[in-house]
């Protein structure tokens, strides 16, 4: 059976490392990347840069698969609203590095990547439009909301709640049965031992809360 098609969507470094994953999984003919900021016909990887998302216009939701690459949860929200109004029959890859090491009983969404070296344990559940990212771990029982995102060398223990938008930084380690809320920021290195409401920054060792956040505001 001929392979579906996969059109990535956004060329920089985080994009390098999702097309490397799905260059490893060999499911798909990758055709190249859109990318706004950049001139079509230029190359990333070897691939061309197709143009804007005004090209995805030339292509067939039956035949060609979608992935967003950036790392931004979100913006990776406001890229996918765009790309549904313009374009709503399209679907989304998932991009799982052969060395992740998937648990039993996981349910996974659309559209989120899983990086090498991630640790995913049994009867979780990620969302879509998520990132496990480079030898994370997510132990069992525990949820991460859609949009949401954990970065290298994140720990979590088990039935860890991690809602929608969250972004926890490098290294982080959350302990088991904790729950952070939506649109959370947590700090580099920070452990976290107790519940994080919505809408804040926190860090440190133990983490608190250092401020609001606006939905939508800037962190990486």
């Amino acid at each position: 059976m001929t392979p579906k098609k996969l059109i990535i969507i956004g060329s920089s470094g985080h994009a390098k490392v999702v097309l490397d994953i799905f260059e490893k999984m060999n499911q798909y003919e990758f055709i190249g990347f859109i990318d706004s900021y950049m001139q079509a016909g230029e190359k990333v990887l070897g691939f061309p840069v197709l143009g804007n998302e005004e090209i995805l216009r030339e292509h067939s939701p039956d035949s060609t698969m979608l992935f967003i690459a950036i790392g931004d949860n979100w913006t990776r929200q406001k890229v996918k609203e765009r790309i549904s109004k313009n374009n709503p029959l399209f679907s989304y890859a998932n991009a799982i590095h052969p060395s992740a090491q998937i648990g039993m009983e996981v349910t996974l969404g659309q559209g989120t990547a899983i990086m090498a070296g991630a640790i995913v344990n049994p009867c979780c559940s990620i969302g879509s439009f998520c990132l496990i990212n480079t030898r994370a771990s997510l132990d069992h029982d525990s949820q991460m909301g859609d949009f949401s995102s954990l970065a290298p060398g994140v720990t979590t223990g088990g039935n860890v709640r991690i809602g929608a938008f969250t972004a926890v930084g490098i290294g982080a380690n959350i302990m088991h049965g904790v729950t952070l809320g939506e649109h959370v920021v947590v700090g580099g290195h920070s452990f976290v031992n107790k519940n994080i409401g919505d809408q804040v920054v926190c860090y440190g060792t133990p983490a608190k809360i250092i401020r609001n956040r606006e939905i939508g505001e800037k962190y990486l």
